[in-house]
């Protein structure tokens, strides 16, 4: 099983009841996830020394929603969720804390 990966706010996930819902979702229509690979160069770009995060650790075949592989850079396909992530499928919620520099390291 290769998980898939999504950064989250301390507070979103907090308010988490029978789905996950994070705001990308109401205002851009999916959830951005990220694979293995891609999840450190997202945090490094997105979030850079932010203190208030954690990483949703998700397996890909216990999705209740559509999840789309689409180009969000040249040559670069991210997971999209199109609807909220069933909790289900999240199989670790992981602490994601940058190191000095603002830099992350998967935990």
């Amino acid at each position: 099983m290769s998980l898939i990966y999504h950064i989250a706010e301390h507070a979103v996930w907090a308010a988490t009841a029978e789905s996950y819902r994070p705001p990308s979702l109401e205002r851009e229509g999916f959830i951005h996830l990220s694979t293995n690979k891609q999840v450190l160069r997202t945090a490094a770009r997105f979030y850079c020394g932010r203190t208030d995060l954690l990483l949703l650790a998700v397996d890909p075949g216990a999705l209740q929603a559509e999840m789309r592989y689409e180009e969000a850079e040249p040559g670069e396909f991210f997971p999209h969720l199109y609807g909220p992530l069933n909790l289900d499928a999240i199989v670790a919620v992981l602490e994601f804390q940058p190191e000095p520099d603002g830099t992350f390291r998967m935990p």
